[in-house]
């Protein structure tokens, strides 16, 4: 309930100071310039990331290897464009870091490990 306070209150307000100093010094036209750029090269590299989640989890489900970490990365991705559409810096560093490879490489770890505590509650079913 503590990251719902976080999420709601702090981020936006974080998110709009940071836009009204951006655009203070650089001003109101380049903030908007760089906004929409992320907006739309996050869409296309989503896209794209997307794309390519799709195509190794088909690879291991067509080898019989567990699909874990392709879902992981599709899940990361998803979140990663949600991210990008929200007007802000903040919010579009971390979606496109979700968006490359590596980022995803270094938090998958601490993903499975979310889901397996989940599982070991019961607040996480997978049948």
């Amino acid at each position: 309930m503590k990251w719902l306070l976080l999420l709601f209150l702090v981020v936006p307000a974080s998110e709009l100071t940071l836009l009204l100093v951006s655009g203070n010094h650089i001003g109101v036209m380049p903030t908007l310039a760089i906004i929409a750029i992320t907006g739309i090269g996050g869409a296309y590299l989503a896209k794209r990331q997307g794309f390519r989640a799709i195509v190794e989890f088909r690879e291991r489900m067509a080898a019989g290897d567990p699909p874990g970490p392709p879902i992981i990365d599709g899940l990361c991705i998803f979140a990663g464009g949600l991210l990008l559409l929200v007007p802000g810096f903040i919010t579009d560093v971390l979606g496109l870091l979700l968006l490359f490879s590596w980022p995803r490489k270094m938090i998958r770890p601490f993903i499975i490990q979310l889901i397996y505590k989940k599982m070991k509650k019961g607040t996480l079913i997978i049948r």
